[in-house]
């Protein structure tokens, strides 16, 4: 027995309850999730949602207005008010209201700073959703599985915003990026590490992912920018959920530092928009 606020409590209760706590807790701290699948199936709700209203927009010619609205622009585009799948590049916001037909539909650095979340949930085609909630559907529970609910809903929002920041600094400022193609790498390189720490087998996803990288790069209209912004956030984000030592300040270290990342993305989208503005 040892002693206890309020009588005495005996070694072997105290060391069951200890496993017990403990059992709820991810390898990597946070809880463990009940039903891994629960968080992607939301997120590939969220996803088919948005890309039904594309859909229904279409039917009054607003489709591509919703979707410029929706997706990122880092600058801004002077659409052609009668024909709005047409711009005119290099034309700024000031100047596009001296175009007979022009109609500036804003950036980020314009005021649209919402494109930098809902870009990640925009898809057009069927093929570009279909494709996208796939991959989501066989990485996503998995990295759950690890990780936990909440931390698997930051890594994949944290790198969709990663790769925001790459398309704000490396794309042309009058183009659209849209898709969660960046969030989808950022699991890519989330598992990469989270496997490596567990030393698990690793040549099925190093395949996958340096496929995707291929058609990256070779594939036409693809923003290689966020795909590679969001492998780079899904790797430093797992780092710091895989790295920190276990201890009774892991967590808050964790948290604590996953912050420190979000406050360098949000500064280097600001630095972006002020430099375009």
């Amino acid at each position: 027995m040892v002693p206890a606020p309020v009588g005495f409590q005996c070694q072997e209760c105290v060391k069951r309850h200890t496993r017990a706590t403990r059992q709820n807790q991810g390898v990597f701290g946070g809880a463990v999730s009940r039903n891994p699948r629960q968080t992607s199936i939301i997120l590939i709700a969220i996803n088919v949602v948005v890309w039904g209203a594309i859909q229904l927009a279409g039917f009054v010619n607003l489709q591509t207005k919703l979707v410029e609205f929706l997706g990122l622009i880092p600058q801004g585009i002077c659409l052609a008010t009668d024909n709005p799948a047409q711009y005119y590049p290099g034309v700024t916001q000031s100047s596009c209201q001296m175009m007979g037909d022009g109609t500036w539909m804003a950036g980020v650095a314009t005021g649209a700073w919402w494109q930098v979340f809902t870009s990640i949930f925009t898809q057009v085609t069927i093929m570009h959703i279909a494709m996208n909630c796939l991959t989501l559907w066989f990485l996503g529970p998995t990295l759950e599985s690890y990780l936990g609910r909440v931390r698997f809903l930051v890594t994949y929002m944290v790198a969709g915003l990663f790769g925001s920041l790459a398309v704000c600094w490396l794309s042309d400022p009058a183009s659209t990026s849209y898709g969660g193609s960046g969030s989808l790498f950022g699991l890519m390189g989330a598992l990469l590490i989270i496997f490596w720490r567990q030393k698990q087998d690793m040549k099925q996803l190093l395949m996958w992912l340096a496929l995707n990288v291929l058609i990256t790069f070779i594939g036409g209209g693809i923003s290689w920018q966020a795909h590679m912004g969001g492998l780079a956030g899904g790797v430093l984000l797992a780092l710091v959920w895989a790295l920190v030592p276990q201890s009774q300040s892991r967590n808050r270290t964790q948290w604590l530092m996953i912050a420190a990342l979000v406050v360098v993305v949000g500064a280097g989208i600001v630095a972006r928009s002020v430099a375009l503005a």
